[in-house]
């Protein structure tokens, strides 16, 4: 099964460079960040057209998830719990059946957070907190569990070009790095770092010529639950995509398994 995370930011400006994709890579699962649309302006028929289904988390102009699946889904929940006053369209999950069980997906925008001296920051914190507290949860079902989505978020030095010039930033700083090692320290994996320890970046700004450079960053992870890494066969970055016509600042990122 080939399961893949994608930010595209903004569906409706990408989707020819989209359905080129899935019909060119036919992967089972994508989980797409940054949609930018409300749920009834979703392009659905041109991707059902091509063997998927549909569900949606979205909002105006701003954020959204969405999930594409070529199983039916079993059940779907959208939204972070935890802060009943956060209206930000972040997260979608689905549970799929697979031969011996279920996999469940959970496909995530975490917030930029930046500017730091700005509430921005405060809630990414709160947010990755409130993560980690559903993603506790989730592992007690003892099934295998994806999380996957643009986390913005640099791991390590080696997931930046320049890493010096990025400390400090919101997606490289203590804070942040301290709640994403909460997170591997529950027993998730880092699906790349598993097959990988070379240079990976799956971001590369539209300025500057950072493309050009390739003065990129990886912040689009697929982290793995123990039951999820057992059956993890191999990670590829679609790096080539960032060349195509009207691309996306995000490159897919697509974990192959077992299941």
């Amino acid at each position: 099964m080939r399961i893949a995370t994608w930010n595209i930011n903004g569906i409706k400006a990408r989707i020819e460079l989209l359905l080129r994709w899935l019909e060119e890579e036919k992967p089972d699962i994508v989980g797409l960040q940054e949609i930018k649309t409300v749920d009834e302006g979703f392009p659905r028929s041109e991707i059902e057209a091509l063997g998927y289904n549909i569900e949606t988390h979205g909002q105006k102009s701003w954020n959204g998830v969405a999930l594409l699946s070529k199983l039916p889904f079993d059940e779907v929940h959208r939204g972070l719990p935890g802060e009943d006053a956060d209206e930000q369209a972040r997260l979608i999950e689905g549970v799929f059946s697979v031969e011996g069980g279920v996999v469940r997906v959970c496909n995530i925008y975490l917030p930029n957070g930046n500017p730091v001296d700005t509430e921005k920051f405060p809630y990414k914190l709160r947010w990755m907190d409130r993560l980690n507290r559903f993603v506790e949860g989730r592992l007690q079902f003892e099934e295998p569990f994806v999380l996957m989505g643009d986390f913005n978020l640099i791991p390590a030095p080696l997931d930046a070009h320049d890493p010096d010039a990025w400390w400090g930033d919101a997606l490289y700083r203590p804070e942040s790095l301290e709640r994403f090692r909460i997170l591997r320290n529950m027993g998730m994996t880092d699906a790349l770092r598993a097959v990988n320890s070379e240079e990976a970046y799956t971001f590369w700004d539209f300025q500057a010529g950072a493309w050009r450079r390739n003065a990129g960053i990886r912040i689009d992870h697929l982290m793995l639950s123990p039951l999820a890494a057992d059956r993890l066969d191999d990670v590829s970055v679609h790096k080539d995509v960032r060349g195509w016509d009207k691309p996306s600042d995000h490159v897919p990122v697509e974990g192959v398994f077992s299941f």
